[in-house]
């Protein structure tokens, strides 16, 4: 996916498709070098994850009893989703930097601890929340979709609110999808402030670095028209749809073993 947004791309990093750029990195670069950056999103995915739902299940019960009493409200799973956002992107926000560095074509960083030290060194603890602005304003509007998709999706396929595994999944897949279309051209934008593609902001005469959603979307604008918006959506969609799937029926899961293991215990 951050290659495939790479607004200009070296020749020997352009790709047509999802498979002809895993293929391409697998054979050009190494069978690992798909997975560079998967170490440090697994250190920053567990404190934030945590805070994330702990944070939407009490303020999407508090809003539904205020809003809709005794009743499941969209509204109340939009704004619980947008505000757990806030905790998880500031725990993540500085992991992405990492990982779409260190995933770019000819990444100059050798190891995590490595990308850290020198990002910080010519560049500032700033850098690593440059994109922060950015990132909530992509991930609010993708969260509110996601979780007011996925509570839709389970009224309609689980009305009873069960455990129901299959329920889960295809609801997390469905929600995935449609948030992470709808969110790309703020991706595309957050991708370009991570990595500061220095073959992009050279080509329209930017010197030292990109700052601002606004900048980042007059710059992509620059150089991509509006197609450009959407560079990696195919990418995008593929990658969220398994993800939020897996994460939503791991989540139900625990919700209803721990919930079961207290019951008994009463």
């Amino acid at each position: 996916q951050t290659r495939m947004q790479s607004l200009q791309p070296d020749p020997k990093a352009q790709y047509r498709s999802v498979y002809e750029a895993l293929k391409k990195i697998v054979l050009t670069e190494g069978f690992w070098r798909p997975l560079r950056g998967i170490n440090v999103t697994m250190l920053g995915a567990g404190p934030a994850h945590a805070m994330y739902f702990a944070c939407y299940e009490k303020m999407k019960k508090s809003l539904s009893d205020t809003l809709q009493q005794g009743g499941n409200s969209h509204l109340a799973n939009g704004i619980a989703g947008s505000v757990a956002t806030l905790l998880h992107d500031a725990v993540m926000n500085p992991a992405e930097v990492v990982k779409q560095r260190m995933q770019m074509f000819n990444s100059p960083y050798k190891s995590v601890l490595a990308c850290i030290r020198t990002v910080q060194r010519t560049e500032g603890f700033g850098a690593f929340y440059r994109s922060y602005t950015t990132q909530l304003t992509m991930n609010i509007p993708f969260q509110a979709i996601h979780f007011i998709t996925y509570e839709f999706m389970q009224e309609q396929i689980n009305p009873h609110r069960d455990y129901n595994p299959r329920s889960h999944v295809v609801s997390g897949a469905v929600a995935g999808a449609v948030a992470a279309a709808a969110t790309t051209p703020l991706d595309v934008c957050k991708t370009l402030l991570n990595t500061q593609e220095n073959m992009a902001l050279s080509s329209v005469n930017i010197s030292g670095h990109l700052s601002g959603m606004v900048n980042a979307f007059k710059t992509v604008y620059q150089l991509g028209g509006v197609s450009g918006y959407f560079r990696g959506v195919q990418a995008r969609v593929i990658y969220q749809m398994p993800s939020t799937a897996i994460a939503w029926s791991v989540y139900e899961f625990f919700k209803y073993f721990l919930t079961k293991h207290k019951l008994e215990k009463r």
